[in-house]
């Protein structure tokens, strides 16, 4: 099974700190998706990725690394589909991006979860038919 990886954990993992995020699980979640080769990706989340670096090196080694995952076509029922599911949780109080809602819509479609540090994703699946990806915390 694919699992969508959200902008959130990418960001997270690609960070450079000494000492190990908060979320070292999720992490650790995304390596071993990469080792068992059942990381989903989507062009926005590339985007997205990908717009928070503003040093031209650095964007290449990214850009390099994040070529190996093939981008998953977005068909368009699907942006239709993205649509739908921001009227359903705006009707119950509960907003979201565009390009969150597409995610869900993707992940949606192929029944894949989503990994994400992002809570508007737990919020989002109350109200339309998305799972998260949850990996055990290390004790």
């Amino acid at each position: 099974m694919q699992v969508l990886v959200d902008t959130s954990v990418w960001s997270l993992a690609l960070r450079r700190r000494h000492s190990p995020p908060r979320d070292a699980h999720l992490v650790a979640a995304l390596t071993d998706l990469i080792g068992d080769c059942r990381v989903a990706l989507i062009g926005p989340i590339r985007q997205e990725v990908l717009s928070g670096i503003s040093d031209g090196d650095t964007f290449e080694r990214l850009q390099e690394r994040l070529a190996i995952f093939p981008d998953e076509p977005i068909r368009p029922q699907e942006y239709v589909n993205a649509v739908l599911f921001a009227n359903v949780c705006r009707r119950h109080g509960v907003q979201g991006s565009a390009t969150d809602f597409l995610i869900c819509a993707v992940a949606a479609n192929h029944t894949w979860p989503i990994l994400t540090t992002d809570h508007d994703f737990a919020r989002f699946a109350k109200y339309i038919p998305v799972t998260l990806y949850r990996p055990a915390k290390d004790t």
